[in-house]
């Protein structure tokens, strides 16, 4: 058996040790599957707090119950830890780390390069890496691959390097780690074959590419394509409200051609943290070849102007019953940025709240599952009771993100004005309602609007 064949053996065998580095929303319910498949996982984590929660079986994170983690923790199969050294005992370690954008919107790779100096300073001899955090075409090569070799490392004899993109869909009930396809590329076919048979433990099917580049493109170019079509049934949407026609019963027409449509939705913006921000990263790097994608930047500034038209279009909806902005009471229904999760990252739901508080509107939030958010100026905001009779004290209630938990019906009941931003109440007919996307809505004089 020669060295990669024994190297990949440890993981057939379940004799392997995973640490995963960044224990959020990608890192935990990665390093849960790799523990129930019987792998003992090492969760190395900065915050002494999350390190706490986990080694108590204590969950923060939605996809990942506290009963299944506490079973693995139970089992000595899971173990969290502040103290990198631990990370000498890994046969593999997954980079589960954030890479937010700067002010300047420009990547902010800081994390990646701090997880590199750690790795640097505790891996032990033949350790595969792997990079799982969202980045730029390249980012193997320059970031892992080049300061290790710098120390004296050398690839295949004393490490591995792949890349593989996380697919993370927080609150999707069909596609979770197990079944949604792994796509995993290697610097080098030893390193594929290593990336392979690790992921090949928890994953279905794994998706097998020629180099690193290929994998970091994938991701890039799988939520910079969703970004570019959002983008183009938003300003759909807003054509249609000028022409007078209605963009959801269009939507619906479109959708009975059984090929070459794919639906998409307008929204008040895009949030999470991969649509935000991977088309960024790849239009970042491609200027570095001189290239200028117009339509990665037209789809960003389309998407980043929604919350603004939300604002417009709110005002335009107080006007209908003579009122302003500036004064009236106005509540938002979900600020977390996709339906039951309670995500905030990127949310179009804050810059929301943000922009009517500063047009001089009265505002509060309801969202029992993404319950408290610290807007720009440092103040801390919380979420009021879901009452739907409290909800008839506001002058409008907006409907930004609307969990299954909320009974829309009552909502309508209680409600005196409702701008609905996506749609939520298609089946509901009131004279109450104003949706995106459709200009039916007539109140000038509405009879159902009572001032209190």
């Amino acid at each position: 058996m020669n060295r990669i064949e024994n190297f990949i053996s440890k993981f057939d065998d379940n004799k392997a040790i995973i640490a995963v580095m960044g224990l959020g929303y990608v890192g935990l319910p990665l390093a849960v599957a790799f523990a129930e498949a019987g792998l003992k996982v090492i969760g190395f984590e900065l915050s002494e707090r999350k390190v706490s929660m986990i080694n108590t079986g204590i969950s923060d994170i939605m996809d990942v119950s506290s009963e299944r983690l506490a079973k693995v923790v139970n089992k000595g199969h899971l173990s969290a830890t502040t103290n990198e050294k631990n990370l000498q005992l890994a046969d593999a370690i997954i980079i589960c780390v954030p890479t937010p954008l700067t002010k300047s919107y420009e990547p902010d790779i800081s994390y990646i390069v701090n997880a590199v100096a750690t790795i640097q300073d505790n891996m032990s001899k033949n350790t595969l890496i792997v990079l799982e955090s969202t980045t730029y075409p390249g980012t193997s090569r320059e970031l892992l691959l080049a300061p290790l070799e710098d120390t004296g490392w050398r690839l295949n004899d004393d490490f591995y390097i792949c890349y593989s993109p996380e697919r993370v869909d927080p609150g999707n009930q069909q596609y979770q780690t197990e079944n949604t396809p792994k796509v995993v590329g290697g610097i080098g076919e030893e390193s594929k074959l290593a990336g392979i048979a690790l992921y090949s433990k928890i994953i279905q099917e794994v998706v097998p590419v020629a180099s690193t580049e290929v994998a970091e493109m994938s991701k890039l170019l799988e939520n910079t394509f969703r970004s570019i079509n959002i983008a183009f049934i938003n300003e759909m949407a807003l054509l249609c409200e000028k022409m007078g026609i209605d963009i959801w019963e269009t939507i619906d027409a479109s959708s009975t051609k059984p090929f070459g449509f794919m639906r998409f939705t307008p929204g008040p913006g895009i949030g999470g943290h991969c649509i935000p921000l991977d088309p960024i990263y790849l239009s970042w790097k491609a200027k570095e070849a001189n290239f200028f994608s117009r339509f990665i930047e037209l789809a960003q500034e389309t998407n980043k102007q929604m919350p603004e038209y939300i604002i417009q279009k709110a005002g335009t909806t107080l006007n209908t019953v003579q009122k302003s902005l500036n004064g009236s009471k106005i509540l938002l229904v979900g600020m977390a940025y996709k339906a039951n999760i309670d995500d905030l990252r990127e949310s179009p739901s804050i810059p929301i709240f943000e922009s009517l508080q500063e047009q001089g509107a009265i505002v509060s939030f309801c969202d029992p599952l993404a319950t408290d958010f610290r807007s720009k100026d440092g103040a801390m905001h919380h979420t009021i009771p879901l009452d739907y009779a409290q909800m008839a004290h506001y002058d409008l209630v907006i409907t930004l993100t609307c969990h299954d938990l909320f009974e829309k019906d009552k909502m309508v009941e209680h409600c005196r004005l409702i701008l609905d931003t996506k749609n939520t109440f298609a089946h509901i007919k009131s004279e109450k309602i104003v949706r995106f996307g459709d200009t039916t809505f007539r109140a000038a004089n509405n009879a159902t609007y009572i001032s209190i």
